[in-house]
C-alpha cells in the first residue's frame, strides 16, 4: 500500500474572522482528488480552531500549531493536548522552525511534546530541517537526523507522526528546495528511519516538504519518489493552495 499524498496548511500567526471565513469558503468550494488520494489538514491559529472546524468541509481536517509539552495546569498562555482531543482536533503541528529557533525549544522539548501529544490520541506534524549556515557547512543530514533521532527515542509508534522537512533557509524567503535537494534528504531522512526505527516504518512514514511551496512548484516536487506531501505556509492563504492539494495526482500513477 502505498503512502497517502499529505498536503497540510499552516496558516501560522494570520487571519480576522473574516479572512478565515473566506479562505474556508475558497476551500469548501474547490474540487480536489478525493481523500483516498489526499489528505488535507489546515492549521489556523489557535483562536480559530474551533471556528474553522465548524465551517469546514468533512473530508478536511484541522490541526493546531503548537500544543503544551505535559498535563495543562499553571502554564499561563499555553495550550494542553488535552484541550485540543477536547476540542475534536485530529493534528497538531510540533518542533516547527519558528519556534525551535525564536523561542528556543531544542530536539528533547520538541520531542517530549510529541511522545505526549500521540499519548493523548492526537496525530503529529514532526518538523525538522537545518539552517542556511548548517546547509552551507555540509551538516544538513547530521542536523536532521539528530531530530529526528530525538523523536524516535521518545515514541513507540510511529503510525501517527507525519515527518516534515522544511529547510529554514526556504522558509518564506521565496527560495525553494530544488527537486533534487528535497529528495535528497527525503531520502536521508527515510535511509535513517530504516536503519534506526525499522523497514516497515521507514516504508509508511509520510515525510513532506515545506518551504516556499507554491502553485508553480509543487506538481516538479511532487514527482520526487520521497516526497509524500507538502506542508504550506503562505500560499495556503491564497487560492493557489487548492492547486498544491491537485499536485497529489501525479502519485496516483506510481
Amino acid at each position: 500500500m502505498g503512502r497517502k499524498f499529505f498536503v497540510g496548511g499552516n496558516w501560522k500567526c494570520n487571519g480576522t474572522t473574516a479572512e478565515v471565513k473566506k479562505i474556508v469558503t475558497t476551500l469548501n468550494e474547490a474540487e480536489v482528488p478525493s481523500e483516498d488520494i489526499v489528505e488535507v489538514v489546515v492549521s489556523p491559529p489557535f483562536v480559530f480552531l474551533a471556528f474553522v472546524k465548524s465551517l469546514l468541509r468533512s473530508d478536511f481536517h484541522v490541526a493546531a500549531q503548537n500544543c503544551w509539552v505535559r498535563r495543562g495546569g499553571a502554564f499561563t498562555g499555553e495550550v494542553s493536548a488535552e484541550m485540543l482531543v477536547n476540542l475534536g482536533i485530529p493534528w497538531v503541528i510540533l518542533g516547527h522552525s519558528e519556534r525551535r529557533l525564536i523561542l528556543n525549544e531544542s530536539n528533547g522539548f520538541v520531542s517530549d511534546k510529541v511522545a505526549y501529544a500521540l499519548s493523548q490520541g492526537l496525530k503529529v506534524i514532526a518538523c525538522v530541517g537545518e539552517t542556511l549556515e548548517q546547509r552551507e557547512s555540509g551538516s544538513t543530514v547530521a542536523v536532521v537526523a539528530a531530530q529526528t533521532k530525538a523523536i524516535a527515542e521518545k515514541v513507540s509508534s510511529w503510525e501517527n507522526i507525519v515527518l516534515a522537512y522544511e529547510p529554514v533557509w526556504a522558509i518564506g524567503t521565496g527560495k525553494v528546495a530544488s527537486p533534487a535537494q528535497a529528495q535528497e534528504v527525503h531520502f536521508e531522512l527515510r535511509k535513517w528511519l530504516y536503519d534506526n526505527v525499522g523497514a516497515e516504518v521507514a516504508a509508511s512514514t509520510r515525510i513532506i516538504y515545506g518551504g516556499s511551496v507554491n502553485g508553480a512548484n509543487c506538481k516538479e516536487l511532487a514527482t520526487q519518489p520521497d516526497v509524500d506531501g507538502f506542508l504550506v505556509g503562505g500560499a495556503s492563504l491564497k487560492p493557489e493552495f487548492i492547486d498544491i492539494i491537485k499536485s497529489a495526482t501525479v502519485k496516483k500513477n506510481d
